[in-house]
């Protein structure tokens, strides 16, 4: 059994697109987060000259005082979404990472099999049976690898869960001190 220049110009090709698949994913993921940490500094910047206009307009301790504990309150609501924003670029680029393994994955899969069955069409007689434990080895590993993606996913769905669930206790408590 030969490999052919086909063979190997198809296996670089695919190569090259989960490359750039990858590399697009990644670059994509950069550009949302330079966007907006980018924005998170304009506003952070902005928000501190008012702020800073506005303790120096105070006319008494007290009154500095209250306006301190009054800024800080959207400073935290704009460090929440700034952080949740991060998490899901983060996440989101994750998901299409996932996806360019499965396909490789699944592609690998398909390869190897096709690989297979050439293999046991050309081996002698009584050589099916090692073939055929090959093959129930790669299913097996198969169903572990699906398994383990079911697994990773709802390790996400749970953490987002609770990424968004912090996010709400932590404006409940900020909004409570703001009203107290």
């Amino acid at each position: 059994m030969y490999v052919t220049p086909e063979q190997i110009q198809a296996a670089t090709k695919a190569n090259v697109e989960a490359l750039l698949a990858v590399a697009n994913a990644q670059f994509s993921a950069f550009e949302k987060l330079a966007n907006i940490s980018a924005g998170a500094v304009k506003s952070a910047f902005e928000d501190s000259i008012a702020n800073t206009r506005a303790l120096l307009g105070a006319k008494d301790v007290q009154e500095f005082v209250s306006l301190q504990n009054t800024l800080a309150q959207p400073a935290i609501e704009k460090a929440i979404a700034y952080s949740k924003s991060v998490y899901e670029v983060a996440t989101e680029a994750n998901g299409e990472l996932s996806k360019v393994a499965e396909r490789r994955v699944a592609e690998w899969n398909e390869n190897f099999v096709s690989l297979l069955d050439k293999v046991s069409k050309n081996s002698p007689a009584g050589s099916d049976v090692a073939v055929a434990a090959v093959k129930s080895m790669l299913a097996a590993g198969n169903a572990a690898y699906d398994n383990f993606t079911k697994v990773t996913r709802q390790a996400t769905e749970i953490a987002e869960a609770n990424v968004a669930a912090a996010t709400e206790t932590v404006k409940g408590l900020a909004k409570a001190k703001k009203a107290a």
